[in-house]
């Protein structure tokens, strides 16, 4: 009975492995997208539709929050 039930948990691992093996893995599949480079200006902000980007969010940067108060593109 032992021998019967080694046999079995040795046959599912190996068609675990099998299956595991025969399914494609992609290393782009984990990994994530790069963000669009931050704006330049508000002005570039502003036309994409960008206001009042928080300190933090993607398209931040200090040169554009001309008062320093965390909030970029203010309008």
């Amino acid at each position: 009975m032992k021998l019967a039930v080694n046999h079995a948990i040795i046959g599912a691992l190996l068609a675990g492995v099998i299956i595991s093996a025969s399914v494609p893995f992609s290393a782009n599949a984990a990994t994530p997208t790069q963000a669009d480079p931050p704006y330049g200006s508000c002005k570039e902000a502003h036309a994409d539709g960008a206001y009042n980007i928080k300190k933090g969010d993607p398209g931040y940067r200090p040169k554009l929050d001309r008062d320093n108060d965390g909030v970029a593109c203010e309008g």
